[in-house]
């Protein structure tokens, strides 16, 4: 069992060599993008990865708080769906309802489960996760975007 300090550690350490991983990356238009920390350039929508409960996912979140708005958003991204790339051997998770940490949501994830950044024997398991779900994710988000900004 780690102390909370070494379980910071850890995590930071994880998230630090994971953004170093994909620095190189560019996005799906050719720009320089901070994968840890990307930005969807909408109010309420958020790519988001996380790493809990020896669990990782990684998706795209809706968090409109008007209900009946993040349900047409949702349904601006189901009628897109052939446009995010598959991922061999895992679908992608659409869910209309979800809710995190007590707050409502929408989105379309993947995930893994059984692996923890704690776990540095996990971490080359958890980057290739991650790396090609972000980048079908930014691949999908370059297009998928403009629809849902008239939502706004």
């Amino acid at each position: 069992m780690y102390s909370k300090a070494e379980a910071a550690h850890l995590r930071h350490a994880f998230w630090t060599t994971f953004g170093q991983y994909m620095a190189p990356v560019p996005s799906a238009e050719g720009e320089p993008v901070n994968w840890i920390n990307y930005r969807t350039g909408l109010k309420h929508v958020q790519l988001r990865m996380r790493t809990e409960d020896r669990r990782a996912s990684v998706g795209l979140e809706l968090l409109h708080p008007d209900a009946d708005i993040r349900a047409l958003q949702f349904e601006q991204l189901q009628a897109l769906h052939k446009l995010l790339p598959a991922i061999p051997g895992q679908d992608w998770e659409w869910q209309a309802e979800a809710e995190e940490n007590a707050q409502p949501l929408s989105r379309v994830q993947q995930e893994l489960r059984g692996v923890s950044p704690l776990n540095r024997e996990d971490w080359p398991a958890l980057i290739s996760f991650f790396k090609p779900r972000l980048i079908a994710l930014d691949e999908f988000w370059s297009q998928a975007r403009y629809p849902l900004e008239d939502l706004q």
